[in-house]
């Protein structure tokens, strides 16, 4: 597992990533996506686990799930799980903002 962080700040990290607004980041070889839900923020696999559609043209629905944009299959943003289809469930990564920003683990190999 690496360690990558978003931002040098709180603020910063706020700017960066907007209010149930879907990013798009690099961190080392993984490209994934990053969102916030108010203090709560989100790490995933930037493609839908079913048909790969770019989940960075999704959205946050109220209940903290992501929303595919080509079949509308929802994500539990906490635990990956889908909740309205059978297909494998999504890959989440651990986020923690700190006074430094925000730090985003994924595995080595990605």
């Amino acid at each position: 597992m690496k360690t990558f962080i978003l931002g040098r700040t709180k603020e910063e990290v706020q700017r960066l990533i907007p209010e149930k607004q879907i990013k798009t980041v690099k961190l080392g070889e993984a490209r994934i996506c990053v969102s916030r839900d108010g203090e709560d923020y989100f790490a995933f696999e930037s493609h839908c686990p079913h048909r790969k559609a770019d989940l960075s043209r999704g959205f946050l629905n109220g209940i903290q799930e992501i929303v595919c944009p080509l079949h509308e299959y929802r994500f539990n943003l906490k635990t990956g799980q889908v909740s309205n289809a059978q297909c494998p469930d999504l890959t989440l990564y651990k986020t923690e903002l700190t006074e430094e920003g925000l730090k985003i683990t994924v595995p080595v190999s990605m």
